[in-house]
């Protein structure tokens, strides 16, 4: 069952259309160096939303906004109900710049035991629990030892609780690490979604990942400041030539104002229109696309291996 931030546990069949596995209805992570790392506009975010619904059938957000990143889950409870869509919503620790004062610690138990908690008990006082763990995460090619920590202690609540993770690595860096501590800890691989694959060139990396029965996330299209979407497309194909749809997972990762329709950017039904239409036109058929726009998300949530 899909646990939602209204506290509806949705079955796989409910969700009859998209999945959007890495995105932020609100998030905060603003610094001196940048004052627009962030998602406030509510009003926004919801007219997308419905528009993605109504236009793309998109039928569940994964909001992977966890501590230390301006998560407001009562702000996002708000937003699915506004909009129609639901939400999950997450828990776990960032990269270590964004790790809140004293968190995850040193201690792997103690760090697990907290997660354990939110997720069993709610967030702060709103009776919200976190239906997944992430974005987890490092940010090079190596975790730092709080990295480490965090990511460990995810794998540990996760084989603990049922749920499933998702990572950040930056720039698809670390990836092969994470996968190694995060099974390391007791997590199948098939409940892993390791992040931003599509900001990283590195094909053998995407089919080590696939290989071992993890998800690949291809989650930034879209961010052409990145790396464009005709090359995410081509990475995209060679994964699928290899044999791997069932281990990709889509999705835009909105995460400041900037990237909002509203605000001039792509918005939420960029993955869901613009880019499936170029899947459709370089000949991927509509059982792989949903695979990769609904099943995989699905699979991967829950924890099952059935089609």
């Amino acid at each position: 069952m899909i646990r939602t931030v209204t506290g509806h546990r949705m079955a796989p069949a409910e969700v009859a259309g998209a999945v959007l596995a890495h995105e932020h209805l609100r998030i905060d992570l603003r610094t001196p160096t940048d004052a627009a790392a962030a998602v406030t506009d509510d009003a926004a975010v919801v007219a997308e939303l419905r528009a993605a619904r109504e236009r793309h059938g998109l039928g569940l957000v994964v909001d992977l906004t966890c501590r230390g990143m301006g998560r407001d889950v009562r702000a996002v409870r708000s937003i699915a109900e506004r909009s129609g869509v639901p939400v999950v919503v997450a828990t776990g620790w960032y990269y270590e710049r964004f790790h809140p004062g004293g968190e995850p610690g040193g201690s792997v138990e103690r760090a697990a035991d907290l997660l354990v908690a939110e997720i069993e008990e709610g967030v702060a006082g709103t009776g919200v629990r976190p239906g997944v763990i992430g974005e987890v995460g490092s940010h090079g090619p190596a975790a730092t030892p709080a990295e480490r920590t965090g990511l460990v202690a995810a794998g540990r609540a996760a084989a603990a609780t049922g749920l499933s993770v998702a990572t950040h690595a930056h720039l698809g860096q670390g990836a092969l690490e994470q996968l190694d501590l995060l099974t390391g800890a007791g997590l199948p691989p098939h409940r892993i979604s390791l992040g931003h694959q599509d900001l990283s060139a590195d094909t053998r990396q995407h089919r080590a990942l696939a290989e071992a029965g993890a998800y690949v996330a291809f989650d930034t299209v879209g961010k052409a400041s990145y790396r464009s979407d005709a090359d995410r497309l081509a990475a995209l194909l060679d994964l699928l030539e290899a044999g791997h749809a069932r281990r990709i997972l889509l999705s835009n990762d909105i995460s400041r104002d900037a990237y909002l329709a509203a605000h001039g950017g792509q918005g939420f039904g960029h993955v869901l229109g613009t880019f499936r239409r170029a899947l459709a036109e370089r000949g991927v058929d509509e059982p792989t696309l949903d695979l990769l726009y609904r099943a995989n998300a699905l699979r991967w949530l829950t924890g099952t291996e059935e089609s």
